[in-house]
């Protein structure tokens, strides 16, 4: 079974609206980014990760928004079986979004032992989905 462990949010400006979350549900900090893609905050409970984003890279950003979108972008599910979970995807017209996996260097490649964080999928209603098999920087390991 997969386990909502990831949520991303694309904002304009991702030190704001990390304050707000830290600040008003207590979330910690448990990481940064600042790179070509994109620049942010990672945040969690304890179990679920957020990843406040601005997005610098039009690629990443996906083909239904545009550079400058605000809301929730992506979630991501923890799953047991990674291959599994891409054959399941893909038998649900759910195909891997390969600019974005390719940009990020994502994939279950031996490199990454068959586990890789943020292997982007197009899901329903345009929602995008990620799977991990290792799981984010701040959920549990369950």
């Amino acid at each position: 079974m997969g386990k909502i462990k990831h949520i991303a949010l694309a904002t304009q400006d991702p030190e704001k609206t990390a304050r707000f979350y830290k600040e008003v549900f207590d979330l910690e900090e448990v990481g940064r980014v600042n790179n070509d893609n994109a620049e942010g905050y990672y945040l969690s409970d304890g179990n679920i990760n957020i990843a406040i984003l601005r997005f610098k890279n039009e690629i990443l950003v996906g083909d239904k928004f545009d550079i400058n979108y605000s809301g929730i972008h992506h979630i991501g599910f923890q799953v047991d079986d990674a291959e599994a979970a891409d054959l399941k995807l893909r038998k649900a017209n759910a195909y891997p979004m390969e600019e974005i996996n390719t940009t990020l260097h994502a994939g279950m490649s031996k490199g990454h032992g068959g586990k890789n964080v943020e292997l982007k999928y197009n899901g329903p209603d345009g929602v995008m989905i990620d799977i991990s098999q290792t799981g984010w920087v701040g959920t549990d390991e369950e």
